[in-house]
C-alpha cells in the first residue's frame, strides 16, 4: 500500500462528498460490534467474489481497516491482484478511528437504520403499538396490514392477515389492496426501519387513507406476547391502468420534491462514459420481474432492500446511482429516499431495454461463518436481545448528531 489515510482525512472526504470506499475486512459479526457510519463490510475471503460488482471502478480510493486482526495486508494484496490501484490502510485501524474521538455504530446497515429513525423523528411518522393492532384485528376493523419486507422474511413470520408488499411496491399496490379511503393501512417489518420508511412513503405520496407503522415490528409483536403466523403466502395484487397512472403521478411528485434527476438513454450513456466516477445501475423491481428481462448491466436491487441495505449494494460513498423500473413508480419512490440519504441519484426514463434475462450479476451467497445473527430475524431470539436492539435504534438520531458526517435531509 502506498499510503495510509488518517481518520481525519476519511472524515473530510465524507463531508466533501468525495468518492471513497471505507472497507471493513473483518467478518460480519465483528463488523456489527462497531464501525464508522459509512463503512461497508467485505470479509477477506469474499474480496475476489464481491469486489468487482460492489466496487466497479478500479481506481476508486479504497481504505481498508480491521481491529488489530492483521487482515489488511492480505486484503490489500487481493484488491491489487484484481486491478485496484488506489488501495490504502486506515491509520491505526478501528482503534485509530475510535482514538480520534469519532463515532462507532453497531449492527449492520447502520446508516440506513439511522436514517429511518431520523425520518420518524423529523416527520413524526405515526405508529401503533402491537396491542392496539391486535385489538383492531380482534374487532375485525377495516384495516389492511402490509408487510414491507422481502417475501421470504414475510413467509417465515408475519402478522395475522398480513399481505406481502415489499417496500418499493407499496405506493404502486396500496390503492388496489385498500381502495376505500376509510381503510386504515398498517405497515410492518421485523424491526423499525422498513415499517417507518414504508408508512412514510405512503404518506409522502398522499394516499387518502390513514397510514401507520407497526411500532417496533415483529419484535414489538413478540415482546407483547402475541402470536405470529408462519408460512403465509398472500402477495400483493396486480394494478389496473387507472391505479397505475395514479401511482405514477404520486411517485413522480415525491421524487420531484426530493430533487431526483431523470435521464434518458443518451444521458445514461454519458454517465457510463465518465470513468472518473463510480456508477451503480440498479433495477429496483422484484427478483421475478427482473429475471424475466432487464437492461444489460443493471443489477437487481429491489427498492425496499436497496434503501434498507444501501451500504451493501453501494459501498462507494459519493458515487452516482441510476435506477430502472418499467413502471416508474418503484424507481421514483426508491430514488426519493436515496436522494434524502445523500446520493446523487437518477431515474432512467421510459421502458428500459430488457434483452438480458435471468440474474447474471447475482453473487454466490455468503455462508454461515462469521455471520451476525440479527435480533429481529427468526422466532427464537432472547427477549433481552430484542429489547437491546430497540434501545440501540432509539439512540441513533443522537448518535448521528454526534457523528456529524451523514448529510441526510428529510422532505
Amino acid at each position: 500500500m502506498t499510503q495510509t489515510y488518517t481518520p481525519a482525512a476519511v472524515r473530510q472526504a465524507l463531508l466533501l462528498r468525495a468518492e471513497i470506499a471505507l472497507i471493513d475486512v473483518r467478518e460480519e459479526a465483528a463488523f456489527a460490534t462497531g464501525h464508522p457510519l459509512f463503512a461497508a463490510q467485505i470479509p477477506l475471503e469474499r474480496i475476489q467474489i464481491e469486489a468487482p460488482s460492489r466496487l466497479p471502478r478500479r481506481d476508486v480510493p479504497i481504505i481498508l481497516y480491521d481491529d488489530v486482526e492483521g487482515f489488511t495486508d492480505a486484503a490489500a494484496e487481493r484488491f491489487a491482484a484484481l486491478g485496484y490501484s488506489r488501495v490504502h490502510r486506515l491509520e491505526g485501524g478501528l482503534s485509530g478511528w475510535r482514538n480520534a474521538g469519532y463515532e462507532l455504530f453497531e449492527d449492520v446497515n447502520s446508516y440506513s437504520k439511522a436514517f429511518g429513525e431520523l425520518v420518524e423523528h423529523r416527520r413524526r411518522t405515526p405508529s401503533l403499538p402491537a396491542g392496539d393492532v391486535q385489538a383492531l384485528i380482534d374487532e375485525k376493523a377495516d384495516i389492511a396490514i402490509l408487510d414491507a419486507r422481502r417475501f421470504d422474511e414475510y413467509a417465515t413470520m408475519s402478522l395475522p392477515g398480513g399481505i406481502s408488499v415489499p417496500g418499493a411496491e407499496l405506493v404502486l399496490r396500496a390503492s388496489a389492496i385498500a381502495p376505500d379511503p376509510d381503510t386504515t393501512i398498517i405497515v410492518n417489518c421485523a424491526g423499525r426501519t422498513r415499517s417507518i420508511i414504508g408508512a412514510q412513503s405512503l404518506i409522502n405520496a398522499g394516499l387518502p387513507n390513514r397510514v401507520v407503522a407497526l411500532r417496533n415490528g415483529t419484535i414489538g409483536w413478540t415482546l407483547a406476547g402475541q402470536a405470529l403466523q408462519h408460512g403465509s403466502s398472500a402477495r400483493y395484487p396486480d394494478v389496473d391502468a387507472g391505479a397505475l397512472d395514479e401511482a405514477r403521478v404520486r411517485a413522480r411528485q415525491v421524487a420531484y420534491r426530493a430533487a431526483v434527476k431523470r435521464v434518458d438513454a443518451e444521458a445514461l450513456a454519458a454517465l457510463e462514459a465518465d470513468h472518473a466516477r463510480t456508477l451503480y445501475r440498479f433495477d429496483v423491481r422484484p427478483p421475478e420481474e427482473y429475471a424475466a428481462g432487464h437492461a444489460p448491466g443493471f443489477r437487481n436491487a429491489p427498492g425496499g432492500q436497496l434503501v434498507q441495505e444501501t451500504d451493501h449494494f453501494a459501498p462507494v460513498r459519493g458515487a452516482r446511482i441510476v435506477l430502472a423500473d418499467d413502471l416508474g413508480v418503484r424507481a421514483d419512490m426508491t430514488a426519493s429516499w436515496l436522494a434524502q440519504l445523500g446520493w446523487e441519484v437518477y431515474v432512467l426514463d421510459g421502458r428500459p431495454d430488457v434483452s438480458e434475462t435471468g440474474d447474471p450479476h447475482a453473487l454466490p451467497p455468503r455462508g454461515a461463518q462469521g455471520r451476525y445473527r440479527r435480533p429481529y430475524e427468526g422466532t427464537d431470539n432472547p427477549a433481552a436481545a430484542m429489547q437491546a436492539y430497540l434501545k440501540w435504534e432509539y439512540g441513533l438520531v443522537d448518535q448521528l448528531a454526534r457523528d456529524g458526517t451523514h448529510g441526510f435531509y428529510v422532505i
